[in-house]
């Protein structure tokens, strides 16, 4: 007479004989998916392996970066910027509307860099070329490729932001990278992100 116990260790087995098979198929030396792995002389290639890889986006541009084993794109910055060409208004013709300036920039808020030595507009901004960025030693810099300008205090962010830890992904992941630039996110005049809550969160239990 089968006893109560002996229909427990029965139960128990059950899970394991649906396991058993598909743990020899995966070991197996002539097949199965680490003998796929072990295999495996030539890179994943995202492109052959899926049916179909989305388009890279128009509004993207090459990263200028050295030491990088594979190439990655990122937004474009200029054609966000209402009033860019800066030049338009920054030019050697006179101003004739009052409060120009007050009108164009009042809105900005420079709270970048440390009580001390804040930064300036002009630490950024290239003061005889305004549709330029510029760097520390004096390089131009487009605008479009700001990462690279803003990688020179924040070398630690523009690391992992090379490297895919730091930043957020535009395109699917088959296919070519594409990344969002540092000032997708962040506002280059206020760039810190204040503390907040998470959208999402979960309630604390009530006891």
């Amino acid at each position: 007479m089968r006893t109560p116990m002996f229909k427990k260790y029965l139960l128990a087995m059950i899970p394991f004989l649906f396991v058993i098979p598909f743990v020899g198929l995966a070991f197996s030396a002539d097949g199965g998916v680490m003998a796929t792995i072990n295999n495996a002389t030539a890179p994943f290639d995202d492109e052959k392996a899926v049916d179909s890889v989305p388009p890279v986006p128009d509004d993207t541009v090459a990263v200028k970066t050295s030491n990088l084993e594979r190439i990655f794109r990122t937004e474009t910055r200029k054609d966000k910027i209402e009033r860019f060409k800066c030049s338009q208004c920054h030019n050697n013709k006179e101003v004739k509307i009052t409060r120009a300036a007050e009108m164009a920039h009042g809105t900005v808020v420079v709270v970048h860099g440390g009580q001390e030595d804040p930064l300036a507009c002009f630490t950024c901004h290239k003061e005889d070329e305004r549709d330029f960025l510029v760097t520390e030693k004096g390089l131009r810099v487009d605008m479009d490729h700001s990462y690279q300008m803003c990688g020179q205090c924040h070398f630690r962010e523009r690391r992992d932001w090379v490297g895919g830890a730091h930043g957020k992904r535009v395109s699917y992941w088959a296919g070519e990278r594409v990344v969002k630039n540092c000032t997708s996110c962040h506002d280059p005049h206020s760039p810190l992100f204040e503390k907040r809550w998470p959208i999402t969160y979960s309630p604390p239990f009530n006891k």
